[in-house]
């Protein structure tokens, strides 16, 4: 999935479709927050782009009150997939050039970010369905497989295969439904 596909369905399809996964709560932080970045989305695809400076302004004051309100940071450049929800809020930093696959959940505390200083736009990919812990930690270039679960306070710091549930400091891959191992 990427901000193409996304746009395809127009902006409020797209925010019919977050709404019904935030169970039609509009009033959710997660909402809120995934509501300002679809915004923000569109907003870049105004031309010329003396139109688009007074929503970039208005863009600019939303993003900073769901930041700075709710504790959670979903900059407009990171490639959101449809139906992601944002469960709890608080604490929740996503890194601008993620990919976050369709269907996914965020809880409160994640991180996904840089591991390295020197590498600023290394920064995870999630598959579809990917269940986030909270308080997971998910750092650098790696790729989370589809339907993979991260326990909550996990760091992740290699790749997740698809399937598969990994949990602890530094996170291990306990199970997988791909494979059937269990450790």
């Amino acid at each position: 999935m990427n901000n193409n596909e996304a746009e395809s369905l127009g902006l409020l399809q797209q925010l019919k479709e977050d709404w019904e996964a935030h169970g039609r709560d509009w009033t959710k932080p997660g909402f809120r927050a995934v509501a300002v970045y679809r915004f923000g989305v569109w907003r870049m695809t105004i031309e010329p782009r003396l139109l688009r400076a007074p929503l970039s302004l208005l863009y600019r004051s939303l993003y900073r009150k769901v930041r700075n309100g709710y504790g959670i940071e979903l900059p407009y450049t990171v490639q959101l997939g449809r139906r992601v929800v944002i469960e709890h809020q608080g604490a929740i930093v996503i890194h601008g050039y993620c990919h976050i696959g369709d269907d996914s959940i965020i809880r409160q505390g994640v991180t996904l970010g840089l591991r390295y200083l020197d590498r600023l736009f290394d920064a995870p990919k999630l598959g579809k369905r990917v269940n986030i812990g909270a308080g997971a930690v998910i750092l650098g270039n790696i790729t989370i497989g589809d339907d993979a679960n991260i326990g909550a306070n996990a760091v992740v710091l290699s790749d997740v295969p698809p399937g598969a549930t990994a949990v602890g400091i530094p996170a291990k891959v306990i199970s997988s439904q791909k494979t059937g191992i269990t450790s």
